[in-house]
Order: structure tokens, then C-alpha cells, then sequence
């Protein structure tokens, strides 16, 4: 993915946000980060390094700062309830665009993709959000294609996810897709993800 440098992957938080659409890819990307010869750095920042609270209560200190976080070769940007502010912050947004012009590759969980519509990043593409969501997204930018069915849509340089828990499958996705199938299968059996829900 060539930046020069060790492949580093930020997972931005911030006020708002849900917190297994933080916790679940960045578990999956750390036990990644501790089994992969590519040794990839995993951190989490949020815009000043501050500490953050999440939709539920959770709170999380950050790694670091946007800036201190650069470079990335991958962002995930998290949904929840905090992303409705920031879709309508045109300073963030001109940050989600100055990031897109230097990442390599953009993701997005849950209602993540309502930023990433917003800061026009999303135009005539296909995506995934949450089910409740969906209105949101295509008021925000009507060129969307939204995928209702998806768990997660990889566009190359965008990969978007549905819901919360879908997040993990798309993390999973994104260690298979960097280092290979048996390396996400390995990271899988690491965290024991085997849905096999009871309802």
C-alpha cells in the first residue's frame, strides 16, 4: 500500500460514538497486529488526543491526535449517534477530505458512512450502512448506491460496512485482504468469532 513506511492503521473516535464499532475492528486489526509478520501498528486517535465518551458511556483515551496518527495506510471511522454532528461540521468534513487525499484506504462502519457521504467520498458509489440509516445516507448524497443486504461493500479505496457487529466482519475483510485469507482465518479463531447467534 506504499507510504514508505510499517502499515499503520488508525481507528478515529470520538464523542458519540458506538462503541463495538470501535472496540469490534480494533480487536480484530490488534490480534491482527500480533500475529502478522507485516507487524502492522494499530492505534487510535481521536481529532486532539483527548479523551472521548461513547453513544452507550464508554470512555475511551485515545493513542493520539489526528496529526501524531499520520501517516495511515488505512482509516476506520466508526458510526454512532456522534456522526450526525460531524456530517453537518464543514471543518471536519474538510479534514475527512484532506485525510482521503493521503489514505490509501477509507472505511467506514455503521453510520461512519454518513461522514464519508457527506464529505462527498461516497458519489456514486455503492455502500453500506446501517438498515435505519439508509434514508440518512441517501438524503446526504442521492448518487449513493446502497447496498441494503451487504454485511460490508468493498470499493477498492473505500470499504463501508453495515451495522455495528458488521464492522468485525469487515475488519476480518480487511486482514484478508492486506495479508491474506489464512491470516484473517487465524485471527478469527484468535478472538473466537463464530456467530451462531441464540435468537
Amino acid at each position: 500500500m506504499g507510504t514508505g513506511s510499517a502499515l499503520r492503521v488508525g481507528v478515529f473516535v470520538f464523542d458519540g460514538a458506538e462503541e463495538l464499532d470501535v472496540v469490534g475492528p480494533y480487536d480484530v486489526l490488534a490480534a491482527w497486529a500480533q500475529h502478522s509478520p507485516l507487524r502492522p501498528q494499530v492505534c487510535t486517535f481521536s481529532a486532539d488526543g483527548r479523551g472521548v465518551r461513547c453513544a452507550k458511556g464508554l470512555r475511551l483515551l485515545p493513542d493520539c491526535d489526528a496529526d501524531e496518527a499520520l501517516p495511515l495506510h488505512v482509516l476506520v471511522y466508526p458510526g454512532g449517534r456522534g456522526t450526525r454532528a460531524l456530517a453537518a461540521d464543514p471543518a471536519h468534513l474538510r479534514w475527512v477530505r484532506s485525510l482521503r487525499a493521503t489514505v490509501p484506504l477509507v472505511t467506514s462502519v455503521c453510520t461512519g458512512a454518513l461522514v464519508l457521504a457527506a464529505a462527498g467520498l461516497l458519489a456514486g458509489r455503492p455502500a453500506a450502512t446501517h438498515h435505519a440509516a439508509v434514508d440518512e445516507l441517501v438524503a446526504l448524497d442521492p448518487s449513493v448506491l446502497v447496498d441494503t443486504e451487504a454485511r460490508f461493500v468493498d470499493d477498492g479505496d473505500v470499504v463501508t460496512s453495515a451495522g455495528v457487529s458488521a464492522g468485525i466482519d469487515m475488519a476480518l475483510h480487511l486482514v484478508a485482504r492486506l495479508d491474506g485469507p489464512d491470516a484473517a482465518a487465524e485471527v478469527r479463531r484468535a478472538i473466537q468469532y463464530d456467530p451462531a447467534p441464540p435468537v
